[in-house]
């Protein structure tokens, strides 16, 4: 090599390492290296019941694929019947939805693909793909008889504006948001959660017995196993006995780990001392009136308040500078994404059987996402407003992002092999790690305001 062409090797170099906005290539030893010196603790606050062009609808951030910067997006009220007339997104101006859509696995086929039992194999060939029509419809079959049309369209296509998600907006222009980020399953709550610890489900497809803490019926390994038997430190903090998702696992109980489930005050009291472990799973209170979550009944003002009071707590603590907070939703709830969900990898060789409202049976493979949802990583070392678009697997694919990203990554982190084929042919986002700490990052986010809680 020339000196020419080594000093110029020399200046760009020189150039990334200074340029805060240097990303190096997913999955590279570099980037990895790069993880790991700055990155020491993992937060995660997993909220529940909401899509991408649901809570983000508004926000008028360039990159972020949404109703207000490309829409509006229409579905028929009826997919049957065209003389029915259509309804388009428009914002929102409710703080809770009173019916809960549907978001069975079902109930998700007829939202992405107008029937209850889609053709799987016409799926895997590509011959049959997602329109995203079928919310609507979905939302007045399953309470046609107990409100109008109109306000059951409402409730499942339109958005938020960034006024009424102060402290969504806030952290959408100050950190880094994911365009391409699906929940692992297409189906609800308990089966997606177990998604984010493991990297699947173990063939549960709905919110069964297995679940419940009092018979923790999962077998499968998660992340809390790992960490502690590679003598790394976790913490999961609960704000309801109801939801504590560590209770999923049997080895939580069988290897004395129950303990490490504690009540999320001792989460504020572990950020602002600086004793946060090395990876902290937080768990809102779900499901309704009352609660913090997101998820219908409950109010979406509350849900925020919570993600203020976790970002408050992280951003004072001593450990902020090394810390990466993960805020995500566990699947879409119901509510409308433009977006179709893409096939992807089976965790396993299991299958999952449902009786649809129809009557009919379906069996799903596991081999499809769900829907779009809101996902953020927040630290000192992520871009401001920055979002994020597909990612690349190991495999040098271009692929979205998942729940099962997050494991793929943190095993980058805690250097740990994907627990299954998902996770590892998931994409990973440890390149999205800066090399230089902001200093602009908010000291405290928006208080968060109610508005109107049904329509009038």
């Amino acid at each position: 090599m020339n000196l020419s062409a080594l000093l110029g090797l020399l200046t760009f170099a020189a150039v990334v390492s200074a340029d805060p906005k240097a990303q190096r290539s997913a999955h590279s030893s570099a980037s990895i290296a790069n993880l790991k010196s700055k990155i020491k603790n993992v937060v995660i606050l997993e909220m529940e019941n909401r899509s991408v062009d649901n809570l983000l609808g508004g926000q008028t951030i360039n990159g972020l694929e949404n109703p207000i910067n490309n829409g509006p997006y229409c579905n028929p009220y009826n997919l049957t019947d065209a003389s029915a007339g259509e309804v388009c997104s428009a914002a929102k101006d409710f703080d809770s939805v009173l019916d809960d859509p549907d978001h069975s696995v079902t109930g998700n086929n007829i939202e992405f693909y107008g029937t209850f039992i889609p053709s799987n194999d016409h799926i895997t060939q590509g011959t049959l793909t997602p329109t995203q029509h079928g919310f609507v419809h979905e939302q007045l079959r399953s309470y046609g008889d107990d409100a109008d049309k109109a306000y059951l369209a409402k409730q499942v296509i339109n958005y938020y504006v960034e006024d009424e998600v102060p402290v969504m907006t806030s952290l959408v222009k100050n950190y880094l948001t994911f365009n391409h980020w699906h929940s692992d399953h297409p189906g609800p709550t308990n089966p997606n959660r177990a998604f984010v610890l493991s990297g699947t489900s173990a063939g549960h497809g709905t919110n069964d017995d297995a679940f419940n803490p009092d018979v923790h019926g999962l077998t499968q390994r998660s992340i809390f196993q790992q960490l502690s038997e590679t003598n790394h430190t976790w913490k999961n903090y609960y704000t309801s006995s109801s939801m504590v998702d560590a209770y999923f696992f049997d080895w939580t109980f069988t290897s004395g780990n129950s303990d490490k489930a504690v009540p999320l005050d001792n989460f504020y009291t572990d950020a602002a001392a600086g004793t946060l472990p090395e990876f902290s799973f937080v768990d809102p209170s779900c499901c309704g009136v009352g609660t913090n979550s997101m998820h219908p009944t409950g109010l979406v003002s509350e849900g925020e308040t919570l993600i203020k009071n976790v970002y408050d707590a992280v951003r004072s603590s001593p450990q902020w500078e090394e810390t990466l907070f993960i805020l995500t939703f566990d699947e879409t709830g119901g509510f409308h994404d433009h977006v179709p969900p893409p096939l992807a990898t089976r965790p396993d060789d299991l299958t999952y059987t449902e009786i649809a409202p129809s009557g009919e049976e379906y069996t799903f493979s596991f081999d499809r996402l769900g829907g779009r949802v809101p996902t953020i990583l927040i630290s000192p070392w992520i871009s401001k407003g920055q979002v994020e678009q597909k990612g690349t697997n190991s495999a040098g694919e271009v692929v979205s992002y998942s729940a099962s990203s997050i494991l793929r990554t943190l095993g980058y982190l805690w250097e740990f092999e994907p627990f299954t084929p998902r996770v590892e042919s998931s994409p990973s986002f440890e390149h999205l790690i800066q090399n230089t700490a902001r200093t602009d990052t908010p000291v405290q986010l928006p208080v968060p305001k109610a508005f109107r809680k049904v329509e009038i």
